[in-house]
């Protein structure tokens, strides 16, 4: 690997391991075993590099989940999709603190907009990229009350007419 895929490798560590807020330039070019100017040079900025490791991380996820819901009842895909809330629980705080940043940062913003719509492709619309994102933040807050898959599918069930 060169420097580039370095910075992103160490840098989806970092999120993992200390968070948006808590990942230094210094953290990250530890973690890639290069030197932190290189950070600017091949990305411009931590926020940018960490943006696209963040995008990365869930675009691996997402493919993990594809493949494995390809031909999967509803019920199970959901509590599959809700399973990712505990095993990967540090990404998706990471995520929740790229949106935080999106709110004064034009270019984080972008990425995060770009991920959302592969999302709803992925996911089959707007509506389950809402219901993913509610669920998330539920889970992160209070697991011991948020719902399982087949909550989740009767609930979606009982709202048609």
């Amino acid at each position: 690997m060169g420097n580039r895929e370095d910075l992103l490798a160490g840098a989806k560590q970092c999120l993992i391991e200390r968070g948006w807020a808590r990942t230094t330039v210094r953290d990250i070019a530890a973690a890639a075993g290069v030197n932190h100017a290189a950070i600017g040079y091949h990305f411009g900025s931590r926020e940018a590099l960490l943006t696209q490791a963040v995008m990365e991380a869930m675009d691996e996820l997402g493919d993990e989940m594809a493949s494995r819901l390809a031909d999967v009842d509803p019920e199970h895909r959901w509590q599959a999709l809700i399973d990712t809330f505990t095993t990967h629980r540090t990404l998706w705080v990471a995520q929740l603190e790229a949106i935080v940043q999106a709110e004064r940062n034009e270019e984080i913003r972008e990425h995060l907009a770009a991920g959302q719509r592969e999302a709803r492709e992925g996911l089959g619309g707007s509506v389950p990229n809402a219901i993913l994102t509610g669920l998330m933040l539920q889970w992160l807050v209070d697991p011991d009350t948020a719902p399982s898959g087949a909550e989740v599918v009767a609930e979606i069930r009982a709202l048609k007419p």
